[in-house]
């Protein structure tokens, strides 16, 4: 696409579904439920780079919105290194439906799941695909499996703005999207990213979550930034987005998590601001939903 006139160039494939252009040709078309699966919110959990816990921050946000009453299910969209099933504790494989749909896993407390690690076979073997597969498996995540009726959607998307969470922004109506980082100096580059991903797809940003922010002393209470001081508002404030949550170290977390109970967690307090957000977003009006 050329940037002056804002026409598809010669070399335009009119492709939209793996461009990430703004063209005035530009036309995408979500993919479709199946007849068994009503979804009325979607929102999407990124980051621009690895490591800062989107995986944790997806896991207890689905926690606190199940908490409120509402039909809550999980996608792990990360294809390569899925963890959803650890924090939840499932083993089990999912099933196929009398009509071949895949039926989901469902956790303690009642939160509708999907990974490929509840599709394969040996869950320690490495997925080693490329793009177009990655893709398509997400695509068959939202069209292939019988979700039933939920309320919101979480998508726990991989890092970066490559080829999945294109995918998962351009394949899946997604209302809302949450940033996850972490306190460090590259703060301000890796949202930057996420958040000018997001504007390309005019997808609404809710907000950012900062992980990681500190560690309270059990002794005195005091917060210890362990990464240094957070430079989360200025990004926030560079980006005029809001901050819902800096969440705090914590060895318990950590250790439930493990255990595959992460379900237990007390995380509505510190997760209120975040749940607030996603429950008031309005859902996008999409002549194609």
């Amino acid at each position: 696409m050329s940037e002056q006139n804002n026409k598809p160039d010669e070399n335009c494939t009119h492709d939209c579904s793996t461009c990430g252009a703004s063209c005035s040709s530009r036309k995408i078309t979500f993919s479709k439920l199946n007849k068994n699966s009503v979804v009325r919110k979607t929102i999407a959990v990124m980051s621009g780079k690895g490591g800062v816990g989107k995986t944790m921050v997806s896991s207890m946000l689905a926690t606190s919105l199940r908490r409120q009453g509402l039909s809550v299910g999980i996608m792990d969209a990360d294809i390569t290194g899925p963890s959803v099933p650890q924090c939840f504790g499932l083993e089990d494989p999912c099933y196929a439906s009398p009509e071949n749909f895949i039926l989901p896993a469902t956790t303690t407390t009642g939160i509708k799941a999907v990974s490929i690690n509840l599709l394969l076979t040996d869950k320690t073997a490495p997925v080693v695909w490329r793009g177009a597969i990655v893709s398509d498996m997400i695509r068959q995540f939202w069209t292939e499996v019988d979700w039933g009726n939920v309320d919101t959607m979480v998508i726990d998307c991989p890092p970066g703005t490559g080829d999945v969470p294109l995918t998962v922004l351009q394949s899946i109506p997604v209302d809302g999207i949450v940033i996850v980082t972490s306190p460090q100096d590259l703060v301000q580059l890796i949202v930057g990213k996420a958040v000018k991903m997001a504007q390309m797809m005019n997808i609404p940003i809710l907000g950012i979550v900062e992980n990681m922010s500190y560690v309270e002393c059990p002794d005195c209470g005091k917060k210890i930034e362990v990464f240094g001081k957070s430079k989360v508002e200025e990004t926030a404030k560079k980006f005029d987005i809001p901050v819902l949550a800096k969440l705090p170290i914590k060895q318990e977390l950590a250790s439930q998590a493990d255990l595959g109970i992460v379900e237990m967690h007390d995380c509505d307090k510190e997760l209120k601001e975040l749940v607030d957000a996603v429950m008031s977003q309005p859902v996008l009006e999409r002549d194609d939903r």
